[in-house]
């Protein structure tokens, strides 16, 4: 992993160490809804990962929380989408008054009005492509992203379509990170869920939408480091108790916002299992303590790997 650069995000990945003392933690996010599951067979990147000009079903609108400082226009250019079409997305919302907590539809590959280029995505690896079906027969599909470039990017996303063993279309979303930004020569999977009923052979097909080199002193997100991370593998190897230590360095603004990604990985290093915990701010030189349990959906949990980012 390169060095991180002045004023950006440092995203590390460490292994268990030992634990300190209790701090006040805010509450973890659940980014899945863990409950018992029956695992499809994950599936590798060659039969599933299809060229981006391949025509494909539109996928749903997804849901976006707006968070501090972000406007209709920032939001739009986020996810690639023109203000007017995000706003015939959201006709309930005002965009001269929209809060921090307001959730807007955003439209996903939505028709080019205006008849201009459509940029290209910046390349990133998909390494694996794992569904999983649970209990209540929806599906969960984890995209393995690899960023192999010299650059760190932010806003990937991915088109997950789901088909029958005849390639009829089943359903079709869109897959996001849980954190905003993949560094250099690091990986975080994209994360789809599909609601019920999705069939037991459904197979997924995957073509990449988004993503967005940032140069260096971008100052939207800042070098918040991991430190002192545990994992205690619990129940037979399907859940992961996990915990750390979030830091600022002194020379760092402060953080307003802080994201911990824990991703569980199994003996054959699919993706199995992922969570995202919320924290509050940091002064610099402070640290914030996190924790959270981490469940699988597929096989016994082998490994969790660790990202962090910190926003002003």
């Amino acid at each position: 992993m390169r060095p991180p650069f002045s004023s950006f995000l440092f995203l590390i990945f460490l292994t268990a160490c030992t634990s300190q003392p209790d701090f006040s933690t805010p509450r973890a996010f659940d980014l899945l809804p863990y409950i018992t599951s029956t695992p499809v067979t994950p599936l590798r990147t060659p039969p599933s990962l299809v060229a981006a000009e391949t025509p494909l079903p539109t996928p749903t609108p997804f849901p976006y929380t707006v968070q501090q400082g972000e406007t209709i226009s920032s939001i739009a250019l986020k996810f690639g989408v023109s203000i007017d079409e995000l706003l015939a997305a959201n006709p309930e919302v005002n965009p001269s008054a929209m809060s921090i907590g307001t959730v807007l539809q955003i439209p996903s590959k939505p028709q080019n009005l205006s008849g201009e280029a459509t940029p290209t995505p910046a390349p990133f690896t998909v390494e694996q492509v794992a569904c999983y079906s649970t209990a209540n027969r929806g599906m969960w599909c984890f995209v393995l992203a690899h960023n192999d470039t010299a650059d760190f990017m932010e806003n990937l996303s991915a088109q997950v379509t789901l088909v029958d063993s005849n390639g009829a279309l089943i359903a079709t979303q869109t897959a996001l990170l849980p954190l905003n930004i993949l560094p250099s020569n690091t990986s975080l999977p994209l994360t789809a869920y599909f609601p019920p009923e999705i069939p037991l052979n459904a197979e997924p097909r995957v073509q990449v939408l988004t993503a967005i080199r940032l140069l260096p002193g971008d100052a939207r997100y800042l070098s918040a480091t991991l430190h002192d991370t545990l994992v205690e593998v619990q129940a037979g190897g399907h859940f992961a108790q996990v915990s750390g230590e979030v830091r600022l360095p002194a020379e760092s603004a402060p953080a307003a916002q802080v994201w911990v990604a824990a991703v569980a990985y199994d003996e054959q290093g699919h993706v199995v299992g992922v969570r995202r915990w919320e924290g509050g701010g940091i002064q610099p030189g402070g640290s914030l303590r996190f924790e959270m349990t981490v469940a699988s959906l597929g096989g016994v949990v082998k490994r969790v790997e660790f990202a962090v980012e910190a926003r002003p």
